[in-house]
């Protein structure tokens, strides 16, 4: 059986005490672990949650994003550089987490853009930071999956041709794909098609819904999703990815202005949106 997951920015991008309750109750409902965003929150506070995680029992898995200023296909060195020093202390706190995997688009700056089609420097320049931090982090235990997004949030991979395209210059076993169904509904052709195509590389998995709500609410094939997955026989985490107004610093910055649904809904039905796929398509 995969695991599931669910990703607690559905309340909030901050580490701390008030998200205790929500993964007693997310451990209740019967997931296996727990997504966190790791941004600017106090060192302390990702040692804290990793050990309530694994008092009760959940697993977990993380997501960053690099910003302007550390972004990685930078023209400027010193901006490339900062990237490598973020996504080494972001490893560090996945490991005070005990994070299995660290998600997200982290290849190149979210939401900056060139106002150009990717180059194959910037190709080579995400390339050589990647694999450098594919070596910090497996001596860290944590495996690395950057994330293909949509042409709203980042141009140097929005299909998972280019993010293969991009992890065959990475060349590291520690550095693998992320497939998000969200992004992938806005920018692939075909859903199985492109998991089938992304299956040698795959490492991670998101259950997203078009708006971004409750799994199962919108218009993505989820029947197509899990018949891929089953077919590439794919054993990694289904973890869900939604998104509310909970905390509005970082609903701001993602573009996120309305509630989609209630995170409890996502929750709940997510979760049994994930069982029944299983159980229906042998996972």
């Amino acid at each position: 059986m995969n695991k599931i997951g669910f990703n607690v920015l559905a309340w909030s991008a901050e580490m701390s005490e008030e998200l205790l309750p929500v993964l007693d109750r997310l451990k209740k409902i019967g997931y296996d672990g727990a997504e966190f965003f790791i941004g600017g929150s106090p060192e302390e506070s990702f040692k804290l949650v990793g050990k309530h995680c694994a008092d009760i029992g959940l697993e977990v898995t993380a997501v960053t994003v690099m910003g302007p200023e550390q972004n990685p296909i930078s023209q400027e060195a010193k901006v490339r550089a900062a990237a490598g020093e973020q996504l080494k202390w972001v490893i560090d706190r996945a490991h005070d987490l005990n994070a299995q995997v660290l998600c997200g688009p982290y290849h190149s700056g979210f939401t900056v853009f060139a106002s150009r089609e990717p180059i194959e420097e910037e190709y080579n320049w995400s390339a050589e930071y990647l694999h450098a931090m594919g070596d910090y982090a497996q001596q860290a235990g944590v495996l690395l999956t950057p994330e293909a997004l949509n042409r709203f949030e980042c141009y140097l991979c929005n299909t998972m041709e280019q993010l293969s395209y991009l992890l065959k210059k990475v060349d590291h076993p520690n550095v693998q794909a992320m497939f998000d169904t969200h992004h992938a509904n806005i920018e692939e052709k075909s859903l199985s098609e492109s998991i089938k195509f992304i299956a040698p590389q795959l490492g991670h998995f998101h259950i997203s819904e078009n708006d971004r709500g409750t799994p199962g609410s919108g218009h993505v094939n989820f029947d197509e999703t899990f018949q891929a997955l089953a077919d590439i026989q794919y054993k990694g985490w289904l973890t869900i990815e939604g998104f509310t107004r909970n905390d509005p610093a970082f609903a701001n910055s993602i573009g996120v202005w309305r509630n989609f649904s209630e995170p409890w809904d996502m929750a709940e039905k997510g979760f049994e949106l994930i069982n029944g796929m299983g159980e229906k398509y042998g996972m």
